[in-house]
């Protein structure tokens, strides 16, 4: 009996994902850091893209939005800036703690001595020698920013044209310094500096030092046998090595400092309503060359060039076209966000409201998928700081009408008013804003509480006790 085969053709509909538009979901999800890379990488790769003077997407009249936004339907993306909730009289900035006047970034960060630096100032008190000055000077400029000398003395020594013992005496001389371990050329070098100035370098702690192979291969027994201690005591000289420090120069490396830097930026125009718009120093700036382009195309003859070229003219007109695209996304994402949130930047966190991608993604007539790619990685600037966009996607707390934040912003309020003598349990707060609109249970109130960090009604009582003597 054989089978019998039949073959059907069947007709249907499916998404081709090209390079090109993955690549744009791509740029979509991008923080402006990440953007910027990227489109320098492009520049250096194609001789069709230039850098173009000034921004890439000048202001345009602003657009009134007075009405809410009705849901799906694919709408046309509002000019650049866009103005948002017009109201009776003037916005005023968001109320709260938030709302503190701020002093300016430079004015906050306090100068950290470098590594050199801070050696340099113990080199001038150490020794009156200049000679030997110098040539500790060079060494602690050769130093890596973990600490330790990585060139070889003999390699220094001939590139200063002195003995091979003054670099010996100069570097021994480095070693005494602060912090301990520095200048030391190998790992087992700077543990037994820090082990010297402790005075716990016996020979058994040489001999562990010698074997640090042995450590990190956690061979116990052959350690026991190499130091000549028990078990004991091999378990106390490993845990005091433990709490020393390999990288002793790190300690002076200035720690990087993410400042967040607002996409979207929001301020109250003088009729009460909000104004949206991108922030030109965030937006890529990059112009297709098309002077450069007819002058190239004429001049070529091999199929090889004319197809380089034509792959670069292509990209070109891809990535401006997909930049412009991208801009208008956030900016029509971060339009209904104030939409939404309007209370929050009139009034501060106390008005944040419930906000889900799927209510903007609705509203605007995009997917949910796309909205999450816009809030992924961007900030929105406002007069009260710079927010994560997706601060702005709150959960529900209670019956749904509040966000969690803004309840949590109450229960904030109403600890930090209390008295010593009138100090709030979970059920009287959850009463207290139920009857404010916030209709809360008990438990939620102190699960609220303990993510806030905030003690019980019992500690906070106790303290105010003692803060006032009151047995």
């Amino acid at each position: 009996m054989s089978a019998t085969q039949r073959l059907e053709l069947r007709q249907g509909q499916s998404l081709a994902m090209t390079p090109q538009l993955l690549q744009s979901i791509k740029l979509l999800q991008l923080s402006h850091a990440e953007l910027a890379a990227y489109v320098e990488a492009e520049l250096e790769r194609n001789p069709l893209l230039q850098e173009a003077e000034g921004g890439a997407y000048p202001a345009s009249p602003a657009r009134k939005a007075t009405g809410p936004r009705p849901g799906g339907g694919g709408l046309r993306p509002p000019p650049l800036p866009a103005t948002v909730g017009q109201g009776s009289g003037a916005a005023s900035r968001p109320a709260g703690g938030e709302a503190e006047l701020r002093p300016e970034f430079e004015a906050t960060l306090a100068y950290a001595a470098t590594l050199a630096e801070h050696l340099e100032a113990q080199l001038d008190l150490a020794t009156a020698d200049r000679h030997l000055q110098t040539v500790a000077r060079h060494l602690i400029h050769s130093l890596n920013e973990a600490g330790y000398l990585a060139e070889d003395i003999t390699d220094i020594a001939g590139r200063l044209a002195v003995a091979p013992e003054e670099i010996e005496a100069a570097l021994r001389l480095i070693q005494g310094f602060d912090p301990p371990g520095v200048g030391a050329r190998s790992l087992a070098e700077c543990l037994g500096i820090q082990l010297r100035e402790r005075n716990r370098l016996d020979p058994a702690m040489e001999a562990l030092l010698g074997r640090l192979d042995l450590v990190a291969r956690q061979d116990a027994a052959a350690l026991r046998r190499v130091c000549g201690v028990d078990q004991e005591d091999l378990a106390d000289m490993l845990a005091e090595i433990r709490r020393l420090e390999p990288k002793p120069g790190l300690a002076f490396t200035p720690a990087a400092v993410d400042v967040l830097i607002p996409d979207v930026l929001v301020r109250a125009a003088p009729d009460g309503s909000f104004v949206v718009e991108l922030n030109p120093d965030t937006l890529p700036r990059i112009l297709l060359d098309r002077t450069y382009h007819a002058e190239v195309v004429q001049s070529l003859r091999s199929e090889k060039d004319k197809t380089f070229l034509s792959e670069c003219l292509q990209t070109a007109h891809w990535l401006t076209r997909s930049l412009d695209q991208r801009a208008r996304t956030i900016l029509k994402v971060a339009t209904e966000i104030v939409r939404q949130q309007e209370g929050f930047f009139r009034h501060g966190v106390a008005a944040l409201r419930p906000l889900t991608l799927k209510t903007v993604a609705q509203a605007i007539g995009m997917h949910e998928s796309t909205v999450s790619r816009v809030v992924a990685n961007k900030a929105v600037g406002t007069a009260a700081g710079v927010f994560a966009m997706k601060t702005f996607f709150a959960a529900a707390a209670g019956e749904g009408r509040h966000a969690a934040a803004a309840v949590r912003h109450r229960i904030r309020q109403l600890v930090d008013a209390e008295t010593p003598g009138a100090v709030m349990s979970d059920d009287a707060i959850a009463q207290k804003l139920t009857a404010e609109g916030m209709a809360v249970a008990r438990r939620t109130v102190a699960k609220y509480r303990e993510a806030l960090r905030i003690p019980s009604s019992a500690d906070r009582r106790r303290r105010a006790r003692s803060r006032l003597n009151i047995p």
